[in-house]
């Protein structure tokens, strides 16, 4: 590996590893190895699921865990080395969260591992910090940077700055930059903080153009495939969808819809179905990893992501699984809201809907069914942005070079005397 950034480290933080629904961070590692940085990978919690990326493969053996021991024993040397900025980056993570339970435990879990991280970057001349999310990746990079003066970076995604924001603020400021996804979470996180705008980059989520390959014939299988890649939350509409296809059967349009991705909703979702009427026609297919999704979105013919804004404030960012349809050549119907515009611009690269309007997501979808113009003119068009503006490897280079620009700015802390 040539360039600027190959003989220098770089530890990418992530909350859980390996984990199938965050695609996103584990092929955006992946390409920037390919784009010549060195990535030391630490993660908060070991993730363990029953499916998972074949690809997580080539990571997992180098990825730094927390061991209990070793943190227990690296509290001690903080204590021992530098205890005035150690207990003050205690106080401040303290304080910073107190104001929500849930977010409090995790960062008393989060403040100790990130102290052991701290010490082994900083034997390892680890020279930037990024870190995924805005919540806990985000703090555990914060906590290094306060006890090692290492610069660190985030990115931003969805719930993690729409809904609940400890320490967000503090999180920026003292950041070398924060990358967000979409121009929606620039203006959003101006709006927050205009002090700190100055700060807030945007490097769009990407797909890899080489799995996600468009050149299905355009002519509907029988019955028409929908396809819904998604994980079984309430925030990604699952339930829209089938109040919509329930519409639709009413309207005597056959159809199949294949349900990709796990979660708490299923059961729920499995006996809405049945209420409805659409049992037979709806597949549960389960989580799946990337090369599978791939295969099934090259079998389908629609594309629809229902999502809706939960009364929480939480909501989608633009989900990636929107970028691999729209690459696959897939028509797409999705909700207007939050990013998801500039994916998907209503009548040029897809179809928009209200979001949680059953009646509209099957007028869309009806439309998309029985126009074979449309469904061809939306598909070349919506593979064309994707290529333009969301390719992994060209979005990861723009990550890369914000990441190089900031090699220099370290300054170290020197241990208390």
């Amino acid at each position: 590996m040539n360039g600027p950034a190959a003989e220098r480290r770089v530890a990418y933080i992530v909350t859980r590893f390996p984990k199938l629904t965050e695609t996103f961070v584990l092929f955006e590692i992946l390409a920037l190895q390919r784009a010549g940085v060195a990535v030391d990978l630490f993660a908060l919690v070991r993730h363990r699921e029953a499916v998972r990326h074949p690809e997580a493969d080539r990571l997992i053996s180098s990825v730094r865990f927390p061991s209990v021991p070793r943190v227990v024993v690296d509290q001690a040397r903080w204590l021992a080395r530098a205890p005035r900025r150690y207990l003050g980056t205690w106080r401040d993570v303290v304080v910073g969260n107190r104001k929500s339970i849930k977010f409090l435990v995790r960062a008393v879990v989060t403040m100790p591992v990130a102290a052991s991280f701290a010490l082994h970057m900083r034997r390892e001349g680890v020279e930037h910090m990024h870190a995924h999310w805005a919540t806990h990746g985000a703090l555990a990079a914060f906590v290094v940077h306060r006890l090692t003066g290492i610069p660190y970076s985030f990115t931003a995604h969805a719930h993690d700055i729409y809904v609940q924001r400890p320490m967000l603020e503090r999180k920026i400021a003292e950041a070398a930059f924060v990358v967000t996804i979409s121009d929606y979470n620039v203006r959003f996180l101006g709006d927050l903080y205009p002090d700190q705008v100055e700060k807030l980059r945007m490097v769009r989520c990407g797909v890899d153009l080489s799995v996600f390959r468009a050149g299905r014939p355009t002519d509907l299988s029988a019955p028409p495939i929908i396809v819904c890649v998604a994980s079984l939350q309430p925030q990604k509409g699952h339930r829209v969808l089938l109040d919509a296809l329930h519409l639709l059967r009413g309207r005597g349009i056959d159809l199949s819809c294949v349900l990709v991705g796990d979660g708490p909703e299923r059961e729920a979702l499995i006996a809405n179905a049945e209420r409805l009427g659409l049992r037979d026609a709806v597949t549960f297919a389960g989580s799946q990893p990337q090369g599978r999704v791939a295969e099934i979105l090259q079998a389908a013919d629609v594309a629809i992501q229902p999502s809706i804004t939960l009364p929480s404030g939480k909501m989608e960012g633009i989900p990636v699984a929107l970028m691999e349809a729209l690459a696959s050549g897939l028509p797409v119907v999705a909700s207007r809201l939050s990013g998801i515009p500039e994916l998907v611009r209503h009548e040029e690269t897809g179809l928009l809907v209200p979001e949680g309007d059953a009646p509209a997501l099957a007028d869309a979808l009806e439309r998309l069914l029985l126009d074979g113009s449309l469904r061809e003119r939306l598909s070349d068009a919506g593979r064309q942005a994707v290529v333009r503006q969301y390719d992994l490897d060209e979005n990861a280079e723009r990550l890369r070079d914000l990441i190089v620009a900031s090699f220099g700015a370290r300054s170290r802390q020197s241990p208390d005397r």
